[in-house]
């Protein structure tokens, strides 16, 4: 009856040595991922899909100021996805 004991032991303790391989190896594989900060990709995503909306709404506008004004957004957008990928 001992021997049953034993290898019961035996299983557990290399059941508990795999889990924490398994947990060495997650940890490992964090911190070679890429770190992307969800809120910027966002803040750019968001920056992008304006950027097309002002481009349809100037490509469909034919008055003058609203044209300007349409411009203008559009030049500030650009102007904040440059700055924003610089930080990256």
């Amino acid at each position: 009856m001992g021997d049953a004991g034993e290898g019961l032991i035996d299983a557990e303790a290399r059941l508990q040595e795999r889990m924490d391989e398994l947990e060495e190896s997650r940890k490992a594989a964090k911190e070679r991922g890429p770190r992307v900060d969800p809120e910027h990709a966002r803040q750019m995503e968001s920056l992008r899909l304006a950027r097309i909306e002002l481009q349809r709404q100037l490509d469909a506008t034919t008055h003058a100021a609203r044209r300007d004004q349409i411009g203008q957004a559009l030049a500030e957008i650009e102007k904040r996805l440059t700055a924003m990928s610089k930080k990256k």
